[in-house]
């Protein structure tokens, strides 16, 4: 399909690899003249409430817009087009989602000129492209359906949810927790903790999440580098409703006019293929370090980053790139873009090229490596030295 198989909302690398710290316990601040009035919670009892609001748990039946917004402080990026998950590395991007509970989501983005539509209601699942007027219906097989395999992100991977879970699954020693001055976020009071790294070699000055006062369903994450005023990279909502969206906004019927496809995920042996790739992967990466300091590291080559991987249609029998897939193209063109900003190094490890953000760092090693983190040069050539 165009713009990948789906529009995948997550977080990019420079926010996955902050949030990847964990947290301490702080004291409790009053709320001050003109912030909004809530019951004093202390940072414990808030990471608890925080932990069971996200934690292998539904959102409540909701509504409203998600907003995100990065400014890494990367090099101008080639246009991937509104709806390039790529093109989430740099500016504003909204979303709206509907949550029914029970099987029902819809996620929306709209882009300037046209809007994709991801629409789940039980064993019933449509993505709908207005760009190029393509309605697909996506079968589940059982053997997907038994992994929990979703063609779609769920409302936590295109919420605040999704940052905070992840955020909040690693609580240790390597942060500090404080409570703030409260906050209105999308018209709701929120609480707000602030997580400090007590790493020196973090580029995270802390990261600020907003829980909703009543609920304590996490509303917006804000992540600070060193050094900056403003956010190098948040989402959060603009509008959000607490209560269940009508039962229209889960049903579609293909317009007039429009292409209609189908396609199944799940099963056969395209899938088992997919299945052992994704394995091989996660077995190949290395992390060195822990809390906010944390550096992975997987082998990768320029010419890796660089290729065009052919896209295979979900029925496994087609082996030609896939003419519709732009993911391949877009991550050539970025890491191309990217790499004109580095900056030759070399060490004791060997040598290769080192590229730094507000939030992150990468060194791509002569030696086909790739070592990412939010942390300092001097931490991530360090990690290249590690065996």
């Amino acid at each position: 399909m165009r713009r990948g198989t789906f529009v995948r909302w997550g977080v990019p690398i420079a926010a996955a690899a902050v949030i990847a710290g964990a947290m301490g316990a702080g004291p409790v601040i009053a709320a001050v003249s003109g912030d909004p009035v809530l019951p004093e919670r202390t940072a414990q009892q808030l990471l608890a409430d925080a932990v069971a609001a996200t934690k292998d748990k539904a959102p409540p039946p909701m509504s409203g817009t998600v907003q995100q917004t990065a400014s890494l402080g990367l090099p101008a990026l080639p246009d991937m087009g509104g709806a390039s998950p790529l093109s989430l590395l740099s500016g504003s991007h909204e979303v709206k989602l509907w949550y029914g509970g029970g099987g029902k989501m819809r996620v929306a983005m709209p882009t300037q000129f046209d809007e994709s539509n991801l629409i789940v209601n039980g064993d019933q699942v449509w993505y709908w492209d207005s760009g190029d007027n393509t309605a697909t219906k996506i079968k589940m097989t059982g053997d997907a359906t038994a992994r929990h395999a979703t063609p779609t992100p769920g409302p936590a991977d295109v919420t605040p949810q999704q940052m905070a879970e992840k955020l909040l699954a690693k609580a240790d020693e390597h942060t500090a927790i404080r409570v703030t001055n409260n906050a209105q976020v999308a018209g709701r009071s929120a609480y707000q903790l602030v997580l400090a790294p007590k790493d020196e070699g973090s580029l995270v000055q802390e990261v600020r999440l907003a829980l909703d006062g009543e609920t304590y369903v996490p509303l917006q994450v804000q992540v600070y580098a060193k050094g900056s005023a403003e956010p190098a990279f948040q989402v959060g909502f603009t509008q959000v409703t607490f209560t269940p969206p009508a039962a229209e906004n889960f049903t579609f019927t293909p317009p007039a006019g429009a292409k209609v496809k189908e396609q199944t995920i799940g099963g056969g042996d395209h899938s088992e293929q997919q299945a052992e790739k994704a394995k091989e992967t996660a077995e190949g990466v290395k992390v060195v370090g822990a809390g906010w300091t944390s550096v992975a590291v997987l082998p990768a080559s320029l010419e890796d980053l660089t290729a065009k991987p052919e896209q295979t249609p979900a029925d496994g029998q087609s082996h030609k790139p896939w003419k519709g897939g732009t993911d391949g193209a877009d991550t050539s063109a970025l890491v191309d873009n990217v790499l004109k900003s580095a900056t030759p190094v070399s060490g004791t490890w060997g040598s290769g090229k080192l590229i730094k953000t507000k939030l992150v760092t990468a060194l791509l090693t002569d030696d086909g490596r790739l070592l990412v983190g939010a942390v300092t040069p001097e931490e991530i050539t360090k990690a290249a030295g590690t065996k």
